[in-house]
């Protein structure tokens, strides 16, 4: 399909979306969703709870995990890491425990709070998935997602979020 043109050989804009446009609607949507989460889970009891937090606690996962382990996982040093495991555990979302395979390592093991959070963050993205199906439509919402899973290449969706915005 040939595209209009201006006087000048330009694409108008009307007729046609801004390369710049694509990721910071992408974002914008990210956004929609992370905070309608969190204010959510702030409601539910989980008031301290960031997003870098929720990443952090997926790489301990139900196995635990060293500072080491989980900072590899997010992509950030094991200084940042224990940093962030330490604020976790300031808040009652994770402990440290000897390692029972070898008893010169902590791991870091998630608590009955840390599981909690999980467990309300699976559902609330469920409600606002259903939220999304609700104004767009299950069509929609299926094609977006495949869409957008076309687009993205494999290994793309990876814990370090949060390392790769921070540079």
């Amino acid at each position: 399909m040939a595209e209009r043109t201006g006087g000048r050989g330009e694409v108008r804009p009307e007729e046609a979306g801004r390369g710049f446009e694509l990721p910071l609607l992408l974002f914008a949507g990210f956004r929609t969703v992370i905070d309608a989460l969190h204010r959510e889970l702030a409601e539910q009891g989980h008031p301290d709870m960031r997003p870098a937090y929720g990443y952090a606690l997926q790489a301990v996962g139900v196995e635990g995990a060293t500072a080491s382990e989980i900072g590899r996982r997010l992509g950030v040093s094991k200084q940042a890491a224990g940093k962030t495991v330490d604020r976790l555990e300031s808040l009652g979302y994770v402990e440290r425990a000897d390692d029972p395979a070898d008893g010169r390592r902590k791991l870091v093991l998630l608590t009955a709070r840390g599981v909690d959070v999980l467990r309300r963050s699976a559902e609330g993205f469920d409600r606002l998935r259903a939220e999304w199906v609700r104004v767009l439509g299950a069509e929609r919402v299926r094609a977006l997602e495949d869409d957008l899973r076309t687009m993205a290449p494999d290994g793309a969706f990876r814990l370090d979020v949060a390392a790769w915005f921070n540079g």
